[in-house]
């Protein structure tokens, strides 16, 4: 299996000469159960005409960016999970180095993703790891697929690490909750999906409200270079309020991710449809016909 690309320190140095190989990037952000929001943007984000040309995804972005790269439209991605329990994904490992291990993820990932490698996605997708040893992040975009989306979702104690090529790798949310930095320089707009913003919460003392604050902490402290080289930003504590692991809100996530995304894209239609739906500027004919035949006198 590819191990994937090792990045130490991301620099984001664009060439303005370039021509960026892809139109349109979506960087989806980790968060947990929140992930549904994704889907709901994606549907927001549909309904203007666009379509992602790469997608980057990060934990939650990673889960739902495959299903979308594979083809799924986002109502049949919701629908899979729709019956679908947290125990039916993950189940008890004795508490050694997790809470749980993701076998039920894996058997339902290889039923219903269609492509086995990166290169049989419809489009293409880049997914953020991070190496439990050595504090690297690593990215995954070529070779075996299921294994690094495992990967990218292993929230450190919640769930046991992946091993890849010898490496034990978990959630790319350690480093790099929010992966617009891996796409953009590939891409000439780029929209980022935050699903974990900086929202408060009434304290509770129970050890399930520590470990999920102190991970949302985590990931929005991870987001925030990232946030500021997107050209597009949709986030809102609307969705940040939801909890990272209860599966029985996906509709109503589904649903805020969706209204979110509406609202933003909404405020930002101008720019919007200048920078997608603006006529290209074309040549005139007779000048081009002029270049033309000065070339072939040469």
């Amino acid at each position: 299996m590819d191990m994937g690309a090792v990045i130490n320190k991301i620099t984001i140095m664009p060439d303005k000469e370039a021509k960026a190989p892809y139109k349109l990037g979506l960087a989806l952000a980790g968060g947990g159960a929140r992930g549904f929001a994704h889907l709901g943007a994606f549907e927001a984000i549909e309904e203007l005409g666009l379509k992602p040309d790469i997608i980057s995804g990060t934990s939650a972005g990673s889960l739902a960016g495959v299903f979308y790269a594979d083809g799924y439209t986002p109502q049949e991605t919701l629908k899979l999970f729709k019956n679908v329990k947290f125990t039916e994904l993950a189940t008890t490992s004795l508490p050694r180095n997790s809470f749980f291990k993701m076998n039920g993820l894996r058997t339902f990932l290889k039923e219903n993703i269609r492509a086995k490698t990166f290169e049989e996605l419809r489009i293409p997708l880049r997914v953020m790891t991070s190496n439990i040893e050595t504090g690297e992040s690593i990215l995954f975009d070529k070779g075996e697929l299921i294994e690094p989306i495992l990967a990218s979702c292993a929230v450190p104690i919640v769930f046991e690490p992946i091993e890849i090529g010898g490496k034990y790798l978990v959630d790319g949310g350690l480093f790099v909750n929010l992966p617009a930095s891996v796409i953009r320089d590939d891409c000439e707009k780029l929209i980022g999906i935050n699903i974990s913003p900086l929202c408060p919460q009434k304290y509770n003392r129970s050890f399930k409200y520590i470990i999920e604050r102190s991970l949302h902490y985590l990931m929005v402290a991870n987001a925030l270079p990232d946030r500021d080289i997107c050209d597009y930003l949709i986030e809102s504590t609307e969705i940040g309020k939801f909890p990272l692991f209860d599966l029985n809100k996906a509709a109503e996530i589904y649903k805020t991710g969706y209204i979110v995304a509406k609202q933003t894209l909404e405020k930002n239609k101008e720019r919007i449809k200048q920078d997608f739906f603006s006529p290209i500027k074309q040549e005139p004919a007779l000048s081009f016909l002029q270049r033309l035949a000065n070339a072939f006198r040469k």
